[in-house]
């Protein structure tokens, strides 16, 4: 069925129901003559006459009471989830997808998050966690979290916080016994934690600044996992030294269950951004995240 053809079904329902084509016209948002014109088109392409028009009246003619009573129901559905949809685009509902780090959630996140639940019970939240780069367009997300660093260009970003400053630690009985480097190429010496995002490469190039020159180290290691929270449990173990952002590890750093090295050559990024992708409309599931985050005036941890 061509979609014009739904609108003469429909404008027909309305017109009947209302008996009145301006105030059918006011439903469908469109001018009366609009109506009129649909409503003929139909008339003409079933080549029967649907409606009886005079300058005082409009009432249905026999073909059409005929025709609205076979078809009636399935038009009544159809309006009801016109009304439906519409109520959706107007106020935040539905399921709001987002992706994001596995480190974010728990300083940041997830006190962001409980509040906005608490706020827009109509609205459920879907947090998927995934470390490596994702196309959230292509799986059906509605937003996602990143560094500044990977946001891709055709994204709107709403920075989260930041800047965010990554350091490099280690367990005080690992420090004991394998020493405490004094520059980032000592790390060769060292046995480093590396992670490995989904089926991507090993992140093994740890960044860093000297004398505002960005550099490299490429590092080895005996353990390579891909749950950060884990690697970060292989550190307290003493197992080796890890990379990671100074946030995520902050309560191990105040507790001295973990210290930093290197500080002098640590590297910093802007920080972290909700992005989404660049349309004419943004959903209200959405758009009241993104006001729930600029009037919660939370900067992360």
């Amino acid at each position: 069925m061509k979609k014009n053809q739904l609108d003469g079904l429909l404008a027909l329902k309305l017109v009947a129901d209302k008996r009145s084509f301006t105030a059918a016209a006011n439903e469908l948002g469109v001018s009366p003559p609009a109506v009129s014109q649909i409503i003929k088109q139909l008339e003409s392409r079933l080549g029967v006459a649907l409606l009886s028009r005079t300058t005082r009246s409009t009432h249905l003619t026999e073909a059409g009471e005929q025709f609205l009573n076979q078809a009636g129901p399935a038009l009544d559905q159809i309006l009801v989830a016109m009304e439906g949809i519409g109520d959706y685009a107007s106020r935040p509902s539905g399921l709001l997808r987002l992706n994001l780090p596995r480190a974010v959630y728990p300083g940041y996140m997830a006190p962001l998050i409980s509040s906005f639940r608490q706020k827009y019970p109509e609205i459920s939240v879907e947090l998927y966690f995934q470390d490596e780069e994702t196309d959230i367009v292509a799986h059906g997300f509605d937003a996602g979290v990143r560094l500044s660093d990977t946001l891709a260009r055709d994204m709107v970003a709403i920075k989260l916080y930041g800047p965010v400053r990554f350091v490099t630690s280690g367990a005080p009985k690992y420090l004991k016994k394998a020493g405490r480097p004094d520059h980032p190429r000592d790390l060769l010496a060292h046995n480093c934690l590396r992670i490995r995002f989904g089926n991507a490469d090993i992140y093994e190039r740890w960044e860093y600044v000297e004398k505002g020159s960005d550099f490299s180290v490429h590092v080895n290691g005996t353990l390579i996992m891909n749950d950060v929270f884990m690697l970060v449990t292989a550190a307290l173990d003493g197992t080796g030294l890890i990379y990671s952002t100074e946030d995520s590890i902050a309560d191990k750093l105040k507790s001295g269950k973990l210290e930093t090295v290197l500080d002098p050559y640590a590297a910093t990024s802007a920080g972290f951004y909700l992005y989404y992708p660049r349309r004419s409309q943004v959903l209200p599931k959405l758009r009241a995240f993104i006001d729930h985050i600029r009037e919660s005036n939370y900067l992360g941890p």
